[in-house]
């Protein structure tokens, strides 16, 4: 991944955006725009021996994410310790408790609490774990991660306050227009109205709003 890339899902709960945000430090950048927007961070893990380390060390992008996340407000967290398939982990828990107790040192020095973190032991290539709950792990006793995704605490945010939308990105598209991109914060947006654009006062008129491709009435927080 080099930008950001953006995909949705409903769980019984919720409806999700997901925000794929790029791993490697040259695009950092890239990440630091998706990561402002999310409500919760998933921090992906490789279980893998050898790679672990690479990822938690003072020079990997394991810690540099986590703090980054932490900083840019995002407070709620599921840590996702993939490749519990690899055969040099075999689904075992010591690998896990290992990683966890690792990471879990990490992150109380960002700041985040790591007892309201679930630990999700996963394979997104076999699917262990991710919209149930896993043979392989008989041992790991927590949620799987579609349910710690439902878990997780809706953010507030008031739609009967003035619109507030930052920009993520503004896209010319030949026949439509000018498009801008980016998540309402808080108040409502919707076709007909006049929108300002700060902090250099341009207002324009709001012709269509869409999310996923889908045209919506409005959109709210």
């Amino acid at each position: 991944t080099i930008d950001i890339a953006l995909w949705k899902f409903e769980s019984p709960k919720y409806f999700f955006t997901v925000i794929d945000a790029p791993g490697h430090r040259d695009f950092i950048k890239n990440m630091i725009t998706g990561t402002s927007q999310a409500d919760c961070a998933i921090l992906v893990v490789a279980s893998g021996v050898g790679e672990f380390e690479a990822g938690i060390s003072k020079e990997g992008q394991t810690r540099e994410h986590a703090l980054l996340a932490f900083t840019l407000g995002v407070k709620q967290m599921i840590v996702a310790i993939n490749k519990m398939d690899d055969s040099s982990v075999m689904y075992g828990q010591a690998r896990y408790e290992e990683i966890k107790a690792e990471v879990t040192t990490y992150l109380k020095k960002v700041g985040y609490k790591p007892a309201k973190i679930p630990f999700v032991p996963i394979s997104g290539w076999e699917g262990d774990n991710m919209i149930d709950r896993s043979s392989n792990m008989p041992w790991y006793k927590g949620p799987f991660l579609l349910e710690a995704l439902d878990l997780l605490n809706a953010p507030k945010r008031p739609s009967d306050k003035p619109l507030r939308l930052p920009l993520q990105d503004v896209y010319k598209i030949g026949g439509i227009g000018t498009v801008p991109v980016g998540r309402v914060e808080t108040g409502v947006i919707k076709p007909g109205m006049v929108a300002t654009f700060g902090p250099v006062g341009l207002s324009t008129e709001v012709k269509s709003v869409e999310m996923h491709h889908e045209s919506l009435a409005e959109a709210v927080p």
